[in-house]
């Protein structure tokens, strides 16, 4: 695997939490620590800089391919929820995919309804190291079915149209996500 350069990115997530016996490499703890970050609605172009430009996001409402539509999703939580709180999370395996338990609530923004959210995020590595997919599985699995995958991808389509992903470093730091 050819080394990926992490240097430059802000993690925010201060501890990544393994199960025991399990072991990260280095950048394995980056790559989970952002994606912890962009579920707690702390996206950035660095963190995103670690996503291949074919990467997928899946959950039950999407699957943004391409890195303008799964950019969009990260940074569109905090146009929807007013609180991310990360209650817990836990990494369980560290093969390809990574596999974390992560547990959230979401908070929605106007009308203050407090959504709970239990589920597995797989986070698939190319053989550079950059994450080539992500799936938010609530409760360890996505929808299922034709009818499913047409909205989830109209989702992703319809997201970077009212969504804007800053287009350089300093516009992102203006919006201090």
């Amino acid at each position: 695997m050819a080394t990926l350069s992490t240097s430059n990115i802000n993690i925010e997530t201060p501890h990544v939490q393994v199960r025991p016996g399990l072991k990260l490499s280095e950048h394995q703890t980056t790559i989970v620590a952002s994606v912890l970050d962009l579920f707690a609605g702390r996206p950035s172009l660095p963190k995103l800089s670690l996503w291949r430009d074919d990467a997928t996001f899946s959950d039950q409402f999407t699957i943004a391919t391409g890195r303008e539509k799964f950019s969009a999703q990260w940074y569109g939580l905090r146009k929807v929820f007013s609180d991310i709180e990360r209650i817990n999370h836990m990494v369980q395996d560290a093969g390809n995919p990574m596999l974390v338990d992560l547990r959230t609530k979401y908070v929605v923004k106007g009308i203050g309804m407090e959504e709970m959210v239990q589920s597995v995020v797989a986070v698939y590595l190319d053989g550079e190291g950059k994450i080539e997919r992500v799936e938010d599985r609530w409760d360890g699995k996505l929808p299922e079915g034709s009818i499913s995958e047409a909205f989830r991808r109209l989702g992703a389509a319809t997201v970077p149209k009212i969504v804007s992903v800053p287009k350089n470093e300093e516009e992102d730091a203006r919006r201090s996500n």
